[in-house]
């Protein structure tokens, strides 16, 4: 099973994460800054960024001196919020096994298996709030990020990379 995100979350997770590690200086940031900061093709960053405004994660101000800002403080905003907002509602409506509409009154014998999956997915989702992100990609350019116990990734994970 793969479980990726699209361009477009990928994107707007990173735009979020830009937004949440200026919000203590007061400064609203440009379009092409955060584009170059944080490696999104300019022309993608005003689409996300009229996303996240509409959902309410960041805000938005018209003129010379404005740009955009996280809409609340960082740990106040979820991933599980960023990523509905540009991909909407994550749970899926597909069978697993039948690949048509998935229904309670006609399940498979995976159904509810994979519910508890999705729904664990999305509580992870929703505990992690862009201040732990920040925190994280702040120890990641120090060198001093650890991966948490258990989460490392198995070997045959990493022999198929090679």
């Amino acid at each position: 099973m793969r479980m990726e995100l699209g361009k477009r979350a990928d994107y707007a997770i990173r735009a979020a994460v830009d937004l949440a590690r200026h919000v203590h200086e007061g400064e609203r940031r440009k379009a092409r800054a955060i584009a170059e900061d944080m490696a999104i093709p300019v022309s993608y960053v005003p689409q996300i960024l009229a996303e996240l405004v509409r959902a309410g994660i960041a805000v938005s101000v018209a003129g010379p001196g404005g740009g955009y800002a996280l809409a609340r403080e960082p740990a106040e905003v979820n991933l599980l919020e960023v990523i509905e907002a540009i991909d909407g509602e994550l749970v899926s409506t597909s069978c697993v096994l039948r690949s048509g509409p998935c229904r309670w009154d006609d399940m498979c014998a995976v159904h509810v298996p994979w519910a508890r999956a999705q729904y664990a997915m999305l509580d992870t989702l929703a505990q992690t709030d862009l201040a732990e992100l920040v925190a994280n990609d702040r120890a990641l350019e120090a060198g001093t990020f650890e991966v948490p116990e258990g989460l490392q990734r198995p070997a045959r994970a990493v022999a198929e990379d090679r």
